[in-house]
């Protein structure tokens, strides 16, 4: 069943509190560009987008899993109110395609989701140096270019919002591969450092740092495929919330981020991951 903008838009965020019109996120006809979308938290990100009446471009490297996101997409919300674009957003020219064709399509661009990068990498302490290029070009540099391209076209709008995805990895010490954990804690100060940079331009930039977070295609299914009785071991001893969080409550987080709702929140990098950081 297809909805119209504005048509059931309770946020699960608030949802013990009462409908949006109690916490008004002001996002119906907003533009957004979710990066990383077809699947796992990009595309719960693009959803929630969506629900809140937002017009949303997903993107992805692979057409097909892109393709199934729109349908999807297509059939639960008001057509035309997403759109795709594929390719691979590493590539700084192809970013600016994305940036540039999402504000071309509608005329503006509200805000602007990186969700880039991979956790798949060698263990150990002696990795080559192209390794470490590997995981710093998707874990990085990618959001990087993405939001060197998107900040001149959010700060059009006044209240542009910037939201990078980062890790949990790149806040405390954890097993992840080297390269990805300090690719993500780079993340998080640039995000930090080049909030105060812009906030003049009236954009805000904001991270947020998920935990373990379980969804179809992604590692931790992989995992539990492999050793269900060690992962799910290690996911009680280390989380207190004794479980995976899932694609949606990180969705909820960024969709308030962005939103005006969060109109005094720049700066900020907010950890979801049930407990499991010791860290402040």
């Amino acid at each position: 069943m297809t909805k119209s903008p504005g048509q059931n838009r309770t946020s699960h965020l608030f949802a013990g509190i009462g409908t949006i019109d109690g916490v008004n996120l002001s996002l119906n006809n907003r533009v957004a560009l979710v990066s990383g979308s077809s699947r796992g938290i990009g595309k719960a990100i693009a959803a929630a987008f969506l629900r809140e009446g937002c017009r949303v471009c997903i993107t992805a490297r692979n057409e097909a899993p892109l393709a199934a996101a729109l349908a999807e997409f297509e059939a639960e919300f008001e057509k035309g109110r997403a759109i795709s674009f594929c390719g691979d957003l590493t590539d700084s020219k192809i970013i600016e395609r994305a940036v540039r064709g999402t504000h071309g399509q509608w005329g503006r661009l509200d805000a602007v989701v990186a969700n880039l990068g991979s956790g798949s990498g060698k263990p150990g302490w002696q990795l080559d140096p192209e390794e470490w290029e590997r995981l710093f070009r998707l874990n990085f540099f990618a959001s990087v270019n993405l939001a060197q391209a998107a900040i001149p076209l959010l700060a059009e709008s006044k209240h542009g919002a910037l939201l990078f995805i980062a890790s949990i990895t790149g806040a405390e010490a954890t097993a992840a591969p080297l390269p990805y954990s300090a690719a993500k804690a780079a993340l998080i100060n640039y995000s930090k450092n080049l909030a105060s940079q812009v906030a003049k331009l009236g954009v805000r930039v904001n991270c947020i740092a998920p935990g373990n977070i379980l969804f179809p295609g992604g590692n931790w299914e992989r995992h539990l495929e492999k050793d269900k009785n060690k992962v799910m071991q290690m996911i009680e001893s280390s989380v207190p919330l004794a479980r995976f969080g899932r694609p949606e409550e990180i969705a909820d987080m960024a969709v308030f981020l962005c939103s005006d709702a969060a109109t005094f929140i720049t700066g900020a990098c907010v950890k979801a991951d049930g407990g499991q950081t010791k860290s402040y």
